[in-house]
């Protein structure tokens, strides 16, 4: 099902100090263009070692996608959705949903990764240029509900006709496993955009990095994460009236209450997930409340 949000992932990436005894080596930059999570991607890196940290970063994306990706038949989730029981999942699959649950509590349900079932009805809905009938409707819904699925380290076990889906999430998670990886390797300045906004430091020249909102203002990042959902931004049908966050209490699109909802957050994940969940309240102080419960994070832009 295409969607009609244009997304493009950057990395941007330099180190800005180096030891006396390595500063002598030269700097090089390195720019790639390609496809990474069902998006345009570009990565660049001013670094000495900036060729082989590319491949590394390019490899991570590739492992990631191979475990918390819809779109790979091959990946443990779409092999969880198909089987309905993964034995020995991998760490980063439990984290992912491990984080979900989280925001799925300190929600009452509003975030529930279970919601690919009604996902699934909708797109296949818009697909013939309709919208799904009220008994549809109630059959996907009764699939719906995280309390359902059964998580151990050593099993994640769904109920027949359950799936889930990271759409909520997982562009987030991978932007932090990505900092990680980048730090790790000694970068210290670094924006990462994988519809989800990282920064690890500030930009090369010692300021925070601006990042523009949908609403129009500017957010400084460093060492820091911001999402922005929009009830519209991805669309069902063409022309653009049912939203892509589905309520799992309705089971209809989020109402457009709001354009666009901002969240900064410690971690991209859970900026990425609080925006979300945010789209699907109905006023700042119920999202004040949600945000509350994640130390550090802010409701940055609402409207």
């Amino acid at each position: 099902m295409p969607v009609t949000r244009r997304r493009l992932i950057t990395i941007s990436a330099a180190l800005a100090l180096l030891p006396a005894v390595t500063r002598a080596a030269p700097q090089v930059s390195k720019f790639w263009t390609g496809q990474a999570l069902g998006a345009r991607a570009s990565i660049r890196i001013d670094h000495p070692d900036a060729e082989a940290i590319t491949a590394r970063v390019l490899a991570e994306i590739d492992r990631l996608e191979d475990i918390l990706s819809l779109y790979r038949a091959h990946s443990a989730l779409a092999r969880l959705n198909r089987e309905g029981h993964l034995a020995e999942p991998p760490f980063e699959l439990l984290e992912c949903l491990s984080l979900a649950a989280a925001v799925n509590h300190a929600s009452g349900g509003r975030f529930d990764p279970t919601v690919q079932p009604l996902w699934t009805l909708w797109a296949e809905a818009a697909a013939r240029g309709r919208q799904p009938d009220a008994p549809a409707i109630a059959v996907a819904k009764a699939l719906v509900g995280w309390h359902k699925v059964e998580m151990d380290a050593a099993k994640i076990s769904l109920r027949p006709g359950m799936a889930l889906t990271l759409n909520g999430i997982g562009q987030g998670y991978v932007a932090d496993r990505v900092a990680a990886l980048l730090e790790a390797e000694g970068l210290t300045n670094v924006l990462i955009d994988t519809g989800e906004f990282r920064a690890l430091g500030g930009t090369p020249t010692g300021g925070d990095w601006p990042v523009r909102t949908e609403a129009g203002g500017f957010v400084g990042l460093r060492q820091r994460a911001l999402a922005t959902s929009s009830p519209l931004g991805t669309t069902f049908d063409a022309a653009g009236r049912q939203g892509h966050i589905l309520d799992p209490v309705s089971g209809m699109p989020a109402p457009a209450v709001w354009r666009a909802v901002s969240i900064s957050a410690p971690t991209a994940a859970v900026a990425d997930a609080l925006s979300t969940t945010a789209c699907l309240l109905e006023d700042v102080s119920q999202m004040e409340l949600l945000i509350r419960e994640f130390p550090g994070s802010r409701l940055e832009a609402a409207g």
